[in-house]
């Protein structure tokens, strides 16, 4: 099982960023073999319409709330794991966590995120969406010279996820089988 965090802008979509979220989770179901687990950092704004199309399509979900927002509601499908941690905490456990972390555009928080995966090692695929995040494309497909992990870039989201679940494939093959 691979666990894909999704970092993605806390403030409603755009009918764009709406579709691009839609067509995400549809090319999961379409091209991975192994369907990840997606880990997100709270039901609102973007992750709120990943949360609703990914629980829709059967995919399982764990949301990492921040303390400050652990009383929201959250769908009865989804896990909901309450750390205790702020917002910039969860949000290294969430990326800490995963295998993979996709950037659908965002703000700061997403920018975080990103980093964050960048540190731990943890691959990186970014869609451009026109937000904060975008200006990471300056230093792609690394953020320093110690190249830690490779940022991708997309334009197109089915481009990013027949990347990610080919790389999700590779590291499920890599891994030793028991019984």
């Amino acid at each position: 099982m691979k666990l894909v965090a999704v970092a993605a802008h806390s403030e409603p979509p755009s009918p764009e960023h709406e579709v691009n979220i839609r067509v995400f989770v549809k090319s999961l179901i379409d091209y991975c073999y192994e369907r990840p687990v997606l880990l997100v950092g709270g039901y609102w704004g973007f992750m709120k319409v990943l949360v609703d199309e990914a629980l829709g399509a059967g995919l399982t979900v764990v949301v990492f709330p921040p303390v400050e927002k652990e009383e929201v509601e959250f769908p009865g499908g989804a896990i909901v794991l309450r750390t205790g941690l702020s917002f910039r905490l969860r949000s290294v456990a969430m990326v800490r966590s995963s295998d993979a972390v996709v950037v659908l555009g965002g703000s700061s928080g997403t920018l975080q995120e990103l980093v964050t995966a960048y540190t731990e090692g943890k691959p990186v695929f970014m869609l451009l969406s026109g937000l904060a995040t975008d200006r990471v494309t300056n230093l792609a497909p690394y953020l320093d010279d110690r190249k830690l992990s490779e940022i991708r870039v997309y334009r197109d989201v089915k481009d990013l996820t027949k990347d990610l679940c080919g790389y999700i494939s590779k590291v499920s093959a890599s891994l030793p089988k028991f019984g």
